[in-house]
């Protein structure tokens, strides 16, 4: 059959924005981490050619930016917390929450700021807050350190569950398949604190860990504030 006795397939028209776009990228990297995204790949789960994505996207590096803004929205709080303290907290948790959801974005925290309209909306949250209890280059060191901690606090949890899926061992397991090593390890007498951590120290949950920690940063922070004298023009 030639092309001309062929007939033509349906016409299947299908809508596209970015919303449509993004939404997509989302649930592949929710199945299958960053490296199931690409623009062809999202254009099957749209039914729609990847030249048409173009028109939208010019790059996945764009695209890694419209999802991560997009989740961004689910870190935003509902209400802002007046106190600067809970505020960061809030927002740390949230963030790992989103992360818990969405184990890609790990891979995107930190770097260069976020700078779609949710992300300028999460660092504003962070700032605000702040804003007024000392100089601005303080409040950015402080800021910048809470988010060292969090940021670093999140990707190692998310290595823990890629690792626990990779190798079929939760965190319990492994131990006790490394116990015989390490026991044999500390009877050298060599690692001295490292014994009296395993030996002393108590288990803790991911999320006490990462609270308690959590807790810790800010009370340094605290005290680093109430150090410094406030902002110019604010009140004292």
């Amino acid at each position: 059959m030639t092309v001309w006795d062929r007939p033509e397939p349906p016409t299947r028209p299908v809508t596209l924005d970015r919303e449509r776009i993004v939404a997509a990228a989302i649930a592949l990297a929710d199945e299958g981490g960053l490296e199931a995204v690409s623009l062809r790949k999202v254009a099957a789960r749209l039914d729609a050619g990847p030249m048409r994505l173009y028109r939208y996207i010019s790059t996945k590096e764009e695209l890694f930016d419209l999802m991560v803004d997009e989740v961004q929205a689910e870190i935003l709080p509902e209400q802002q917390p007046g106190d600067w303290r809970e505020a960061l907290r809030v927002l740390a948790h949230r963030t790992r929450q989103a992360a818990l959801r969405h184990e890609w974005l790990a891979d995107l925290l930190g770097g260069r700021p976020a700078l779609g309209p949710n992300g300028l909306a999460v660092t504003e949250a962070t700032l605000a807050p702040l804003d007024g209890l000392a100089d601005v280059d303080t409040v950015m060191r402080a800021v910048e350190t809470v988010s060292a901690y969090f940021i670093g606090a999140i990707r190692r949890e998310i290595a823990n569950l890629r690792a626990e899926r990779a190798t079929g061992l939760s965190k319990h397991d492994w131990q006790r398949a490394h116990g015989p090593h390490v026991t044999n390890m500390l009877a050298t007498g060599r690692f001295p604190a490292l014994a009296k951590a395993v030996h002393d120290g108590t288990d803790v949950d991911a999320e006490t860990s990462f609270a308690t920690g959590l807790d810790w940063v800010l009370d340094a922070v605290a005290a680093r504030l109430a150090r410094r004298p406030p902002a110019t023009g604010a009140p004292r």
